[in-house]
């Protein structure tokens, strides 16, 4: 026989729910935190590069992810969840772009950015300066007019 521990139904529940959420941590704070000095850079930049673009205020997510706009989705068990339109992590490999690619879109675009790889949805970019920055603008600029959902 199973018997259930205190707080159980807390315990559950957290295990479902979504840990990368928008919070109210400084965008600064996470860019302060970026050890290498020329990622840091970069990633002052790249934001810079996407606020212009979208015209939206970042927002952290979870701990380490900045996020412009919002983009609700609904996943296979019909639960409906919330994410960020495109989004930076400037992570110790690369500089992670979120949004800009997703199912072989924009292929056009990543053809012409300059040295980078890509994963699922994602654009990883080692160096600022070896991508072209008007490519990588038009980029956040589809993906912004794509996934963002005003409101």
């Amino acid at each position: 026989m199973w018997f259930p521990v205190p707080g159980w139904r807390a315990i559950m529940k957290s295990m479902t729910e979504r840990k990368t959420r928008p919070t109210d941590a400084a965008v600064d704070a996470v860019l302060g935190a970026v050890a290498n000095e020329r990622r840091r850079a970069d990633a002052v930049a790249a934001l810079a590069l996407m606020q212009e673009t979208t015209g939206a205020q970042p927002v952290v997510w979870g701990s380490s992810m900045i996020g412009f706009g919002r983009q609700p989705y609904t996943t296979a068990d019909g639960k409906e969840h919330e994410w960020f339109a495109v989004g930076l992590a400037p992570r110790k490999a690369a500089l992670t772009f979120y949004g800009l690619t997703s199912y072989g879109s924009n292929e056009d675009l990543l053809e012409q950015l300059g040295t980078h790889t890509t994963g699922k949805g994602c654009v990883y970019i080692k160096r600022l300066e070896d991508v072209d920055p008007a490519v990588l603008k038009e980029l956040v600029a589809r993906a912004w007019q794509t996934n963002h959902q005003a409101g």
